[in-house]
């Protein structure tokens, strides 16, 4: 069987050489043979079990002990399909664009809802992120896990994403390079959410998102727009937890998010679900 399907191959690679219409991918053809040697039965129909190479194993002799069983088939990899967001997200782990590849411990590709309304987008991993291979669940991921159940999503309902896929050294800001190097990996993971509504997450994120060069202060509750899409811009959870007094503004933009995506703003005292 496999002789046949490497001599049918052959034959489509040829094919395509003659008509450059009929032309087929390695990785086609390669997913052809896999299909199709999926489908070959487990176990021969008895007509064909006299050309069968293995020998039938003998009957146990009454008393003897039963034979081992025989060692299982190891499960094949599951195939990662391209144009999806895991296909995306291992391919960032074994991302080497740019430096920052040489002192990561883990890449943190980003990770949520594929169809969320609301994507979440800061500027890159922290420690505690570089250790896990998650975006935000240190100090700062704790209290953006708050803001988001205080907007009535969980946080598996949303999408988290950063600038960077990889910790900058010390937790700096991401170099321009750094940033040209990996944003490709964003835009794709816009694209494929499609997201209602982007919440950015301080300066560095409009900066390199949006091209734009105020500060935060200024950029903070005003709509903008990415490829069609509104953007809200409000404080870095890190700043927030630096300045506790900005948290009162950071909840006047989730509001305007909610009020965006149509749901309901809770009353002051009021426990969010």
């Amino acid at each position: 069987m496999t002789e046949f399907f490497d001599q049918l191959i052959e034959t489509l690679q040829n094919e395509a050489l003659r008509r450059p219409g009929m032309n087929a991918s390695q990785a086609t053809l390669n997913e052809l043979f896999s299909e199709r040697k999926q489908t070959v039965p487990r176990e021969l129909p008895a007509v064909h079990a006299a050309a069968s190479a293995a020998p039938r194993a003998p009957e146990p002799m009454p008393g003897s002990s039963p034979a081992a069983p025989a060692a299982q088939e190891p499960t094949p990899r599951r195939q990662l399909v391209p144009g999806t967001l895991e296909h995306l997200a291992e391919t960032v782990r074994h991302c080497r664009n740019c430096p920052l590849c040489e002192t990561r411990l883990n890449a943190v590709p980003g990770e949520g809802n594929p169809h969320a309304r609301l994507m979440f987008i800061g500027e890159g991993p922290g420690a505690d992120e570089d250790r896990q291979g998650r975006p935000f669940v240190g100090a700062a991921g704790q209290l953006l896990d708050k803001m988001i159940l205080a907007m009535q999503f969980r946080r598996e309902e949303v999408y988290i994403a950063n600038i960077v896929k990889c910790r900058p050294p010390r937790n700096r800001a991401p170099m321009p390079e750094e940033a040209a190097a990996c944003i490709g990996y964003l835009e794709h993971q816009i694209r494929m959410i499609k997201p209602e509504v982007i919440v950015l997450l301080g300066a560095t994120a409009a900066h390199f998102l949006l091209k734009r060069e105020e500060g935060i202060m200024r950029l903070r509750g005003r709509w903008l727009e990415y490829d069609g899409i509104p953007v809200m811009p409000t404080f870095h959870p890190a700043f927030l937890l630096r300045q506790e007094s900005a948290k009162r503004e950071a909840w006047e933009d989730l509001k305007q998010v909610m009020r965006r995506l149509g749901i309901p703003v809770p009353a002051p005292g009021r426990t969010a679900r």
